[in-house]
């Protein structure tokens, strides 16, 4: 096995994090160390299985049982960051309005379209680089696999 399809998606939440923290600090103005967590922009989860549907598309192809996979995991974990997890924040919203004990339960959890779609860029960008560095390094190395 390919060690880019291990390290590709750990790249991608890694950068997505990253963006995600620089994000948060900005609209924050000061270090927001305390909004990491689900929601945001961009969306992590979109973020990693975006990068591997690329990364598979880019080695395999899109005709590979592999890519239809990939895809099928997809649309599950992005449907799940857009409808699912937004209902759960509303629940919490609406626990949070009646109870009065406690610490409040967090209401951001899902992602809007736009979160979702800026975590699909930047993991089909991560894809990309993982895929044209290994490219480099092999043209200049030799074979690393």
């Amino acid at each position: 096995m390919e060690i880019a399809y291990l390290v590709t998606p750990l790249f991608a939440w890694l950068c997505a994090g990253c963006i995600k923290f620089a994000v948060n600090t900005l609209r924050a103005r000061r270090l927001a160390f305390d909004l990491i967590g689900y929601g945001g922009m961009p969306s992590n989860h979109s973020a990693i299985v975006a990068s591997m549907v690329a990364l598979i598309a880019l080695r395999e192809g899109i005709a590979e049982p592999a890519f239809g996979v990939a895809v099928t995991l997809a649309f599950i974990v992005l449907l799940d960051a857009n409808s699912l997890r937004r209902q759960v924040g509303l629940h919490a919203q609406a626990i949070n309005e009646v109870r009065s004990v406690g610490q409040p339960l967090r209401e951001r959890m899902g992602h809007s379209r736009l979160e979702i779609l800026a975590g699909l860029i930047v993991g089909a960008v991560t894809a990309w680089l993982v895929d044209l560095t290994e490219l480099w390094l092999n043209d200049s190395m030799g074979t690393l696999s």
